[in-house]
C-alpha cells in the first residue's frame, strides 16, 4: 500500500477497496509530513537558498548566515543587520492507483497544493570589534496533510452504507535561537546557538457512517505540545589567496536533543446526539529524539564579485522509533543533503545610469542540491533533487537588499508504491543593513 493509502485507512481494522481518485483530493502541504516531527524546514535566507542552501562555510559581510553561527564575524563594525522572509510553496503529487489500492484499480492519482508562510526573521548585532551576536525565530518542522476514501466494499456498503475514512495532521515546531561568534587570530572564528523548540502537533484519524444512523462515528488521535532545548556549535577558517580572493572552509555540529513536552491520546465514538469518550489520557512524550547532526562547508570567494561553494550534511536517524501508521513499512535511516552554489556579481559598484549598468550592480545565483531524507518506506530512502536561482536587488544605501529566489525540484518516486511531489518554491528576503553608534562630527 501507498503511503497515502495506508493513512486513510487507519481507522478501518481490515484493509478495504477505496475509490483511487479520493485519496489525494485533499492533501496539504506533504504526505511525508506524517512522520516524526513532520516536514524538517531547509534553514537560510533567501540568499544562501537560491545557492543550494550552502553556508557552512560562507562569510559574507553583506547577509546573516543562518548555517553557521561563527560567520556571525563576518561583518561591518558597527553594522546592524536585520533579515525577515516569506515562502510560497506550490506542489503537484501524484502516485499510482494500481496495486496500491487494489488489483483492479488503474491511473494515477493527483493533486496540487499552494502554502504561504513566514521562513525566519532574524537580527544580529556586534558585541565588540572581533564578536557579535545574532537573535531569531523561524519553523523548524511542518506538519499538513489531509486523506479520504470511500468505502466500496459491496459486502460492506451492503451492511452499512456509506463509510469515509479521514486522516489529518496540522501544526508544527518553531525554534527561537540565540547565537554569538567571535573571531581569533583573523582567520579563525567559533560560534555558538542555543536553540528553543516549541509548538503544537495535532494528528487525527476517523471513519464517519454517513447514511446510516445504527453505527458510531469513530474518532482518534494524538495532540503534541512541544517544549525542548538544543545547540549548535560552529567554526571556520580563512585561508587568503592572492590579494582579492580567500578559501574558506567550516565545520558545524547540532547537538542531539529529546523533545519534551506533553502528548494527549483521545478516542471516542459518537452519532448525532451521543458521544462516548474510550480513552483521554494526558503523558509526557516519548517518541521523538532528534540526532546529533554533522556538517562541512567550503568556499571560494574572489573579490566581491564571485563566490562558489559546497556544503555536506548527515545526520543518523537510525534506532529512532516514531508513532507511526499501522501497515507501513517504515524505517528510519540516515539522512545526508549535499549543496552547491554560485554568486556572481558582474560590478557592485558601477555607478553609471542606465538599465545595463543597473543589472551589472545585481547578484545572480545558482545552486542545485541532493538530500536523501531519513524516511525510508517499502525499503526505499525518500529523496529530493532540485535547482535554485535568485537575484539580489541592492536598495538605497550601504548593504539595504531585496533578494528573491526559486527552488525548482523532486521528493519522492512513482517507484515502490510511493508518492512523488513535484514543487515549484519561491522565497523573498528583505535585508536590511545599518550602522549603529555613530557619532557625528558636527550638530
Amino acid at each position: 500500500m501507498t503511503i497515502m493509502v495506508v493513512a486513510a485507512l487507519l481507522a478501518a481494522a481490515p484493509a478495504h477497496t477505496v475509490r483511487a481518485q479520493d485519496i489525494l483530493s485533499d492533501v496539504g502541504y506533504s504526505p511525508y509530513s506524517l512522520y516524526g516531527l513532520g516536514d524538517l524546514v531547509r534553514q537560510g535566507t533567501s540568499y544562501s537558498l537560491s545557492m543550494g542552501g550552502i553556508g557552512i562555510g560562507d562569510r559574507n559581510v553583506r547577509y546573516i548566515n543562518m548555517a553557521n553561527p561563527a560567520a556571525l564575524t563576518a561583518r561591518e563594525a558597527k553594522s546592524f543587520m536585520m533579515d525577515f522572509g516569506l515562502e510560497n510553496r506550490n506542489t503537484i503529487y501524484q502516485g499510482n492507483a494500481a496495486t496500491s489500492l487494489s488489483p483492479t484499480a488503474t491511473g494515477v492519482m493527483k493533486s496540487a497544493s499552494n502554502t504561504t508562510t513566514m521562513h525566519h526573521i532574524i537580527a544580529t548585532m556586534p558585541i565588540e570589534s572581533h564578536s557579535a551576536f545574532k537573535v531569531g525565530i523561524m519553523p523548524y518542522s511542518t506538519v499538513s496533510y489531509k486523506f479520504r476514501a470511500e468505502e466500496t466494499s459491496d459486502e460492506l456498503l451492503a451492511d452499512v452504507s456509506d463509510i469515509q475514512y479521514y486522516k489529518t495532521g496540522s501544526g508544527g515546531v518553531y525554534q527561537a535561537f540565540l547565537g554569538a561568534g567571535v573571531t581569533l587570530w583573523d582567520r579563525l572564528s567559533l560560534g555558538a546557538e542555543a536553540n528553543y523548540y516549541f509548538g503544537k502537533i495535532d494528528r487525527f484519524s476517523g471513519a464517519y457512517f454517513t447514511t446510516s444512523s445504527s453505527y458510531r462515528t469513530i474518532k482518534s488521535g494524538t495532540n503534541y505540545h512541544v517544549s525542548s532545548f538544543g545547540g549548535k556549535f560552529g567554526m571556520q577558517y580563512v585561508q587568503p589567496v592572492g590579494n582579492a580572493s580567500a578559501i574558506i572552509v567550516g565545520a558545524t555540529y547540532a547537538l542531539p536533543m529529546k523533545m519534551h513536552g506533553d502528548q494527549t491520546r483521545y478516542a471516542y465514538s459518537a452519532t448525532s446526539s451521543v458521544t462516548d469518550t474510550v480513552v483521554n489520557e494526558k503523558v509526557k512524550m516519548t517518541d521523538y529524539s532528534v540526532p546529533g547532526e554533522l556538517g562541512a562547508g567550503i568556499t571560494y570567494h574572489y573579490a566581491d564579485r564571485f563566490t562558489i561553494g559546497f556544503d555536506y550534511l548527515r545526520q543518523d536517524w537510525r534506532g529512532r522509533t516514531f508513532e507511526g501508521t499501522p501497515g507501513v513499512d517504515f524505517q528510519a535511516v540516515t539522512a545526508q543533503s549535499f549543496r552547491a552554489g554560485l554568486e556572481i556579481t558582474p560590478n557592485r559598484y558601477d555607478v553609471r545610469s542606465g538599465f545595463i549598468h543597473f543589472l551589472r550592480r545585481l547578484s545572480y545565483r545558482f545552486g542545485s542540491y541532493h538530500e536523501q531524507s531519513f524516511i525510508s518506506l517499502n525499503g526505499r530512502q525518500v529523496t529530493s533533487t532540485g535547482f535554485t536561482f535568485g537575484v539580489g536587488l541592492p536598495v538605497y544605501r550601504y548593504y539595504n537588499s531585496i533578494n528573491v529566489g526559486i527552488d525548482f525540484g523532486q521528493r519522492g518516486t512513482l517507484e515502490s508504491n510511493l508518492v512523488r511531489e513535484r514543487y515549484f518554491l519561491f522565497t523573498v528576503s528583505f535585508n536590511l543593513h545599518d550602522i549603529w553608534f555613530i557619532k557625528p562630527l558636527y550638530n
